[in-house]
């Protein structure tokens, strides 16, 4: 298939869930029709019951032997085929150097396929070859994460100084990649009121601050550690490009009452782009044409304005 520099590929994502409607309803908006070319990858049905037309994208058809349950619900075939999209579309991104843009996939239905990762980013990771790094832009509020999805008892043995220093320059070109040529970077503490001296734990005096150190002499200059509250606030106020947090809820929870925007995941460090929307397949609309699909336009118009 034919596909040039600005060609935008999308991943319907799991065909009985919202990622149909909302990668339509994306298609339709005026500024996603300008922002690019686009191809979609996916099983055709639910993309066409949900007012998909061949003028709006290239449709590349994923077939699946028979129907699909009439109930949005967890699906050996529904994970099937949409697993089969994600990873023709990170083979594309990478043969042609192409964002990515992924609908919600379910996990439960990848289980029942038996697919061997448990969603995108061990997908991605493993095509990819690269340890990419989970970023969220809301507007002009960004965030990313040094650890991901582990316990936080684990947190003091998975939190090292060279793991703070590998997300902290990925997190700092991909905000260069945005446009802001000289990032300014806070880093979360671990602990409350940043350890105060050693009282509540020692990572930031034994992990983060010789990270800071070192990634210094790199000429990359990030201020902290703050604890997390103070420093959230002043992210919100507009005092920093971006936070970079040790844990996952650290970047969460906060990020989504300080969000005026849709939120947009991305997942940066790999060889080529990847953004998804911030929702699930949320069984309990698909169908019913109630799906927002706001994050998935955001998500488009970010690969978009990357490739600019």
């Amino acid at each position: 298939m034919n596909m040039t520099p600005k060609t935008i590929l999308i991943t319907a994502g799991d065909p009985l869930g919202i990622g149909p409607e909302v990668t339509v309803k994306a298609l339709k908006d005026p500024r996603v029709r300008r922002a690019g070319k686009a191809v979609v990858i996916g099983e055709p049905t639910s993309l066409k019951q949900a007012g998909f037309t061949e003028d709006l994208a290239r449709l590349v058809a994923l077939e699946i032997p028979g129907p699909l349950p009439a109930h949005a619900q967890p699906d050996a075939s529904a994970g099937r085929v949409s697993f089969q999209a994600v990873k023709l579309g990170i083979k594309w991104a990478l043969e042609k150097n192409l964002p990515l843009v992924t609908a919600p996939i379910n996990k439960q239905s990848w289980a029942k396929a038996r697919v061997p990762f448990t969603g995108h980013t061990e997908v991605l990771r493993t095509m990819a070859q690269a340890n990419g790094l989970m970023m969220f832009i809301s507007g002009n509020v960004r965030c990313a994460l040094v650890t991901e999805h582990f316990a936080i008892a684990d947190l003091p043995h998975i939190l090292t100084k060279n793991l703070i220093c590998t997300r902290a320059k990925t997190f700092y070109n991909a905000l260069q990649q945005l446009g802001i040529k000289k990032p300014k970077i806070a880093v979360c503490a671990l602990n409350p009121h940043a350890g105060d001296n050693g009282q509540f734990g020692s990572e930031e005096k034994t992990r983060i601050l010789p990270a800071l150190r070192a990634l210094a002499k790199e000429k990359i200059l990030l201020e902290g550690p703050f604890p997390c509250d103070s420093l959230w606030q002043a992210h919100a106020r507009g005092q920093f490009d971006g936070i970079l947090c040790m844990y996952h809820d650290q970047a969460l929870l906060p990020l989504k009452l300080a969000a005026h925007e849709p939120i947009v995941h991305i997942t940066a460090g790999l060889p080529f782009l990847r953004v998804s929307p911030t929702h699930g397949t949320a069984f309990d609309i698909a169908g019913k044409n109630q799906a927002d699909p706001s994050s998935m336009i955001s998500a488009i118009l970010t690969a978009a304005h990357f490739i600019r």
